[in-house]
């Protein structure tokens, strides 16, 4: 599976399981690094970076942002291989 196609499959998810949440996809020209989606649901927010798999390439600065977004909220990188259990996180995430 190509990362395009699964970043679709994992917004048509988020929008199911967060109904009316707003995604928003970053511009990698304006920060390299920064995750690829930005999720706003009620009062919180989450960043995720697709890959299309665990094993894809991770570009310079992903891990740093992540790390710095997650202590702000919540973020993580997230494949095919993980895509449920990270849902799940967020869903607690988006419950507390």
């Amino acid at each position: 599976m190509k990362e395009g196609q699964f970043q679709t499959e994992l917004i048509y998810e988020l929008k199911k399981r967060f109904d009316g949440c707003i995604i928003l996809k970053t511009d990698p020209g304006h920060i390299q690094g920064l995750p690829d989606l930005l999720v706003l649901y009620n009062d919180r927010w989450a960043a995720l970076e697709c890959k299309a798999s665990q094993f894809a390439h991770k570009q310079p600065n992903q891990e740093y942002y992540i790390s710095i977004m997650n202590d702000m909220s919540f973020a993580r990188i997230v494949y095919p291989e993980n895509m449920k259990e990270v849902l799940d996180e967020l869903q607690r995430s988006f419950s507390v």
